[in-house]
């Protein structure tokens, strides 16, 4: 019998709500795109559960779990160690269980988001655009700095609550320009080569088909700018139809949460599975609404 077949792999996804997760299609895709035997279950934690659903993760023998909303931050306190995206994000999104029980924290966001962009756009030297300041725009402020953006602006609804975010990567890249914008502020686009909406935006459900940015403002993004929504669900936000009909270069947030995913899939099992099978698991799960 090979190794994989004398292996049962657990993994699973906490967080709360889980409603939306493409999490399990995407990783049970993976186990079966290797023959490895194994499940991934969805388990809803809410924010006074989650020391309780980490004794039983350990107990159930999981070999590993992702991390989602509101846990992302406060799963530092659980962790032995981190890997350097953690550390730079302040946010863990996949753990790893290790022999002695206990705990690996990595931020495969990063790298998702920085795979999902096209190899034929350069951003070195480029100025950048973040809606929003919550937990998803850590995880890209630390990415657009690995594609050696010089400045980032970030947009937000309320600058005294995200001035502590700034702060804090302000000193961790102190060659990297920060700005703190408040939303109103934003007529244009035109000093952008790169636009990320970090925000529930556009997200299916209460958010469904509205976008942080007018038509006319979208517009201005320059010729050879990029839209990026890391919204995944619906696949074609009302962000992504704005720079369509605009006729500019975007990406949604589905190859983003793939890349992310089998990087997760990579540091629990070291094996890398299929990425392609994982997205057409994702894009069937998808449009089955």
């Amino acid at each position: 019998m090979t190794e994989s077949a004398e292996i049962f792999y657990k993994f699973g996804i906490i967080g709360y709500p889980l409603g939306h997760s493409m999490s399990s299609v995407m990783q049970k895709a993976a186990l079966k795109s290797l023959n490895m035997q194994g499940d991934y279950q969805t388990l809803e934690t809410k924010p006074e559960d989650l020391v309780d659903r980490i004794k039983m993760l350990k107990r159930d023998n999981f070999l590993g779990f992702n991390v989602t909303i509101p846990h992302k931050v406060p799963m530092s306190l659980f962790l032995s160690k981190v890997d350097e995206y953690a550390n730079l994000a302040g946010s863990v999104n996949t753990v790893k269980i290790l022999e002695d029980k206990s705990l690996e924290g990595f931020n495969t966001d990063v790298y998702g988001f920085v795979k999902a962009i096209p190899e034929n756009i350069d951003l070195a030297g480029k100025k950048a655009a973040i809606l929003g300041t919550g937990g998803a725009a850590r995880g890209v402020i630390v990415g657009l700095s690995e594609c050696n953006v010089s400045e980032i602006n970030l947009y937000t609804r309320n600058i005294i609550d995200s001035h502590q975010t700034a702060e804090i990567f302000r000193q961790k890249f102190p060659n990297l320009k920060i700005n703190l914008v408040q939303n109103e502020l934003l007529k244009s686009l035109d000093e952008f080569s790169i636009v990320v909406n970090t925000t529930p935006l556009g997200m299916k459900g209460a958010n469904s088909g509205v976008s942080p940015l007018t038509q006319e403002v979208v517009e201005t993004l320059p010729k050879n700018g990029l839209i990026y929504d890391i919204v995944y669900n619906p696949m074609r936000t009302e962000l992504i139809n704005q720079a369509e009909r605009a006729c500019k270069k975007c990406i949604g947030g589905l190859d983003m949460l793939v890349h992310q995913g089998a990087r997760a899939f990579e540091i629990w099992t070291g094996k890398k599975p299929d990425t392609d099978k994982m997205k057409i698991a994702a894009l069937e799960q998808l449009l089955k609404g």
